[in-house]
């Protein structure tokens, strides 16, 4: 893709997983790569996997959680690459798989804030960015198949990929009259460790006590708990490679794809839910209590 050549990409959790892939991509492709992230070590690697490849790139720590660090890193950005084109929203987390009575609200926050407000985040530092010089570019928010179809125990992750979802929809028509592409890619299972999140959690988050903080977990829900760690490793283990992951964003910017899916295997998931939401509609169509409601125009908005 040669309108990639000489120019700047920011990657968040670009220290592994997708978000290395990702790198290594747009590398190749002759992209200066930012590479921000968390965890320092994870970052010195990626950095030195970069430069082995012979790609220009600048390794920079940040916490998506915080406002300011960002800022920090679009500056420092600028100031090492001049122009900033792309902004690949990648860092997430998958919190800790429990039914909603025995969740910790520090856990949902921990999701909302890395997985959602690190979007936001990421976009209010960077998007102006891109828009300043006027050549226009990418942003790229990663998502999930849980954004399309919510998984089970995964509630505060699924809403936040759900979320990640709407608000590229909203970013892809708003940013169209400064030539800015919005994607979001929906990957299902990747060869990552987003499954031992736990790693990098930001001491706020921490949490005292059992599965259910104040309402330690039986011995039969840990061995579950354990039981499903388990299962989601060997699906894990098991997932499509970061590097493939990469080279098909590639090819969906070249295509100018709006939702960009690695996984088509999980399209009959995402039919069986769109067919629902298709289906109730029908079922409101038919109701004589909404017969008026069904003739109004809908406005036209932006």
């Amino acid at each position: 893709m040669k309108q990639l050549a000489g120019k700047t990409a920011i990657i968040s959790g670009g220290a592994e997983g997708i978000g290395l892939g990702i790198a290594k991509a747009m590398g190749r492709h002759g992209m200066n790569v930012v590479l921000a992230d968390i965890n320092a070590d994870q970052l010195r690697d990626a950095e030195q996997s970069l430069q082995e490849l012979s790609v220009p790139v600048l390794a920079l720590p940040l916490d998506v959680a915080v406002r300011e660090q960002w800022d920090d890193v679009a500056s420092q950005a600028a100031d090492h690459f001049g122009n900033i084109h792309m902004l690949v929203n990648n860092a997430g987390v998958g919190g800790t798989p429990l039914p909603i009575d025995q969740e910790q609200e520090q856990d949902w926050r921990w999701v909302v804030d890395v997985n959602l407000m690190g979007v936001v985040n990421g976009a209010h530092a960077v998007a102006p960015l891109i828009k300043q010089h006027g050549e226009g570019g990418w942003i790229i928010n990663v998502a999930s198949m849980a954004g399309f179809a919510s998984l089970p125990l995964a509630g505060a992750y699924s809403a936040t990929k759900a979320a990640v979802v709407a608000l590229s929809e909203c970013w892809h028509a708003e940013m169209k009259a400064d030539n800015i592409h919005v994607s979001v890619l929906c990957p299902g299972f990747v060869k990552t460790r987003i499954n031992l999140s736990d790693r990098n959690k930001q001491g706020q988050y921490q949490t005292d006590g059992g599965a259910g903080g104040d309402k330690p977990a039986s011995n039969q829900a840990s061995e579950k708990l354990q039981e499903l760690g388990q299962q989601m490793q060997s699906i894990i283990d098991a997932g499509t490679p970061p590097e493939l992951i990469g080279e098909r964003v590639v090819e969906a910017l070249a295509a100018k794809e709006l939702y960009i899916i690695t996984h088509p295997n999980f399209r009959p998931e995402v039919e069986a839910r769109f067919a629902g939401i298709i289906d109730a509609f029908k079922r409101a169509e038919s109701s004589p209590l909404l017969a008026d409601i069904g003739e109004q125009r809908i406005p036209n908005i932006g």
